[in-house]
């Protein structure tokens, strides 16, 4: 099935974010993990600290920056996927929630990295 634009962009943009993330230091561990219907785009160390990356890409901000789209139901629903990762994993490990927008426009795009952009609910 061929992939739609959006598809594309999204793709493009989770591989931007892992190449920045990867020259901050950051050791990359899974790309787009599922398990049943949640999904984690990236999932990396950060030193010893294991990080849980959304990443949004947008054409546009005209409706606002990309970052701002994880709200707290797709909040929740990385919340129960990194869960799900550590108990399968078997690590015991501190847990961040990074997000990563993208805007990408024709041949520019500019990234933006926003690290503990959330915590868990009732942490």
């Amino acid at each position: 099935m061929a992939q739609t634009q959006n598809q594309k962009k999204g793709k493009w943009g989770e591989e931007a974010a892992m190449r920045y993330l990867r020259a901050k230091g950051f050791v990359i561990r899974e790309l787009n993990w599922k398990f049943l219907h949640l999904e984690i785009d990236i999932v990396a160390m950060d030193g010893n600290e294991l990080v849980i990356v959304e990443v949004k890409t947008r054409g546009t901000n005209a409706f606002g920056e990309p970052e701002m789209f994880v709200n707290k139901s797709k909040q929740g629903k990385l919340i129960r996927a990194a869960n799900l990762y550590l108990e399968q994993k078997k690590l015991n490990c501190e847990v961040r929630f990074d997000v990563v927008g993208i805007i990408k426009r024709n041949n520019e795009s500019i990234l933006n990295h926003i690290p503990g952009a959330f915590q868990p609910f009732g942490g």
